[in-house]
């Protein structure tokens, strides 16, 4: 009886009972108009036609903008209703004026710094303008004088995320999509209770659509309490409130501008296989130390200003940390990919990747939701003799995204493509690696809402030992899991083949 009383006054039931109110309120208005049904359909469909074309001007992915056209144009009222509450994807000029503005200041930090960056020669060349390009139009440049660590397992970083926290001695900064108030939070939070005590200073970010079913509604003011200076990105509100599609999914630990930890692992039980609801979790992580560790430093600070504008000395969480790395010919430059200024940097770094690769791209993605653009530069470098392998996972969290993720094997295997399904579990893990030289780790997953949507984080490497690891990390999975054959990939039945076709027509709505 406690557990339904729960979920009934829980927060979760709270969101979707209001959406429900919502949704049935405009078909409630829309049902007063009857009445003079000619009129209100011409004037449904004329708007339907104006927001359409005013779509299709806009600067998304292509595929994202022609199914909201569809949609709005073949069911107007339903299309409108959905589109106020999940189709849009800019910002008002308000907020958005308010992000740039955020934006420069901190940014104007960063450029302090010079990019390091590898010889522009013909073996680097590729390399130095990729992280250039990172640099340029992510405003966030490389460094070298940085020590690498992957954790793989993610169960390998709670020890080590614990004792940075135990060490801090000026602040700690967590930003993260989901925080569940369980056996992790519960060690982090009378960690920083005490650190509270000893003078540290403690700012925690969380994503409030992310942690809905995780944590209460008075989390924040109980953080407060303790002196947990804490901020909710995108806060429900119930019946005024219509969905922002944009959210924090970002996974940032930063202790002193020293060490900081990110990767695809939130601060939720079941990222470390304390809980397993989907078989073994499968995730991956990295922490920095040294230089590099500033980009985060200020990723955070931006965040936190944006949320709600404060004046913080950037300066004082800058302080330069005497520090000298024990991988001396290594570059490691952690970014940031924003919606709001239209550069799907995110997905970019991807296809550059894919596009320069000589010799193998290994790729682990819980979900395969690929733009045309992506398909192609994933197939044309299969049929140009690159090994590509895609690990994706065998026990799925989402069913109708597992159906939608297969619906891309076929083409994708028939190019040369192989695709792997994790079998002891669900993969969450975000990482490629690219001929043993170059690694991406982070929290940008292969789908709409991560490339064009959503903040997210990731950190490009450069000939550091911890390659090596990614290496021996992809070598450790690929015979535990089961390789899908062309064959399998085409098994269909009328039914699953009908399922997949609607799913691949809305794929850029999930």
């Amino acid at each position: 009886m406690k557990k339904v009383l729960k979920v009934i006054f829980g927060r979760a039931f709270y969101t979707s009972f209001s959406l429900l109110l919502q949704i049935l309120l405009m078909i409630w208005a829309t049902g007063l108009l009857a009445g003079n049904y000619f009129y209100f359909s011409l004037l449904l469909d004329i708007l339907a036609i104006l927001i359409a074309l005013r779509i299709t001007v806009k600067w998304d992915n292509i595929a994202y903008r022609l199914v909201w056209v569809f949609v709005i144009l073949a069911v107007p009222v339903f299309g409108l209703s959905l589109f106020a509450m999940f189709g849009r994807t800019s910002i008002n000029r308000k907020t958005k004026k308010h992000y740039i503005k955020v934006e420069g200041e901190y940014l104007n930090h960063l450029a302090e710094f010079e990019s390091c960056l590898p010889p522009e020669d013909d073996q680097t060349g590729y390399v130095h303008r990729q992280m250039n390009y990172i640099d340029q139009y992510g405003a966030y440049p490389s460094y070298q004088n940085t020590d690498v660590k992957f954790y793989s397992p993610a169960e390998e970083a709670l020890e080590d995320m614990f004792a940075a926290l135990r060490g801090a001695k000026k602040f700690i900064f967590l930003e993260y999509f989901v925080i569940q108030n369980a056996k992790v939070w519960k060690t982090i939070e009378e960690i920083l209770i005490n650190k509270v005590k000893q003078g540290v200073e403690v700012r925690v970010i969380y994503d409030d659509f992310g942690s809905l079913k995780f944590i209460d509604k008075d989390f924040a003011k109980r953080m407060n309490r303790y002196g947990i200076q804490c901020r909710i990105f995108n806060p429900f509100i119930p019946f005024i409130y219509v969905f922002m599609n944009h959210r924090d999914h970002r996974k940032i630990m930063v202790i002193d501008n020293e060490i900081s930890f990110s990767g695809g692992f939130n601060l939720a039980d079941e990222y470390f296989n304390l809980e397993s609801p989907y078989g073994h979790w499968k995730d991956s992580g990295i922490r920095l130390e040294g230089d590099a560790v500033r980009n985060h430093t200020l990723m955070f600070l931006e965040m936190w200003n944006f949320i709600k504008k404060t004046d913080l000395s950037v300066a004082h969480y800058l302080v330069p940390y005497a520090y000298e790395a024990k991988e001396k010919d290594t570059y490691v430059q952690p970014y940031s990919d924003t919606p709001i200024d239209h550069e799907p940097l995110g997905e970019n770094v991807y296809m550059n990747i894919i596009k320069t690769a000589k010799h193998h791209v290994y790729i682990t993605t819980p979900y395969l939701i690929i733009s045309e653009e992506m398909n192609r530069e994933l197939c044309m470098a299969a049929k140009r003799g690159v090994d590509v392998r895609i690990i994706t996972p065998g026990i799925p969290d989402k069913n109708s995204i597992f159906l939608l993720t297969q619906s891309y094997y076929e083409r994708l295997i028939h190019a040369g493509v192989r695709i792997y399904q994790y079998t002891p579990g669900f993969i969450h893990a975000k990482q490629y690696l690219c001929d043993d030289e170059i690694a991406v780790v982070g929290t940008i997953n292969m789908d709409f809402r991560s490339l064009y949507l959503h903040f997210e984080c990731a950190t490009y490497l450069y000939r550091c030992q911890a390659i090596k690891d990614i290496r021996q990390d992809f070598e450790n999975m690929f015979p535990i899991c089961e390789e899908i054959t062309l064959d399998l990939a085409k098994k269909h039945t009328g039914y699953k083949n009908f399922k997949q076709s609607v799913l691949r027509l809305l794929a850029p709505m999930f």
